[in-house]
């Protein structure tokens, strides 16, 4: 049923991203919708094993990195490996807007999140995040759309 999960539902690529004092993640996700036009509202799906989402769950912040068609590398540095073990954003740039939470400035838009609720879901837990900020930084760009092949 996963196989069709995957090849049927309709996802974006998105590195999900937080501040915990100096400590910066990102991981990538593909599990991400809105939930709310007012307030603004977005859910980001997260199994508990991830390093990022017990500093998301500690911080209070995340951020949500739109990437592009073109970026499915990026994804993969922000996906194939542990936080807990490598820094994923030595030698890359990032910038920062009202949480703190690291903002990827080639990615095709962000929303810079504090964290509303936290509920259980499965072998997942979904963030509820009100949206702060928000920006489409390339708008020329087109977003990645999640495949199968492209990541596994």
């Amino acid at each position: 049923m996963q196989d069709i999960a995957f090849s049927a539902l309709v996802h974006g690529v998105y590195v999900i991203t937080t501040r915990l004092g100096p400590r910066v993640n990102g991981m990538t996700a593909a599990w991400v919708s809105q939930v709310s036009l007012r307030p603004l509202l977005l859910m980001v799906s997260i199994a508990p094993a991830r390093y990022s989402h017990d500093l998301i769950k500690e911080s209070g912040i995340f951020a949500v990195n739109v990437l592009t068609q073109d970026q499915v590398d990026l994804g993969k540095r922000f996906g194939y490996q542990s936080g807990r073990r490598v820094d994923k954003f030595a030698g890359l740039d990032y910038i920062t807007a009202v949480t703190g939470a690291p903002i990827l400035p080639q990615a095709l838009a962000y929303f810079d999140l504090k964290v509303e609720e936290i509920f259980p879901a499965g072998d997942h837990s979904l963030f509820v995040g009100e949206v702060l900020e928000a920006k489409i930084q390339h708008p020329d760009s087109q977003p990645l759309v999640f495949r199968k092949e492209d990541f596994f």
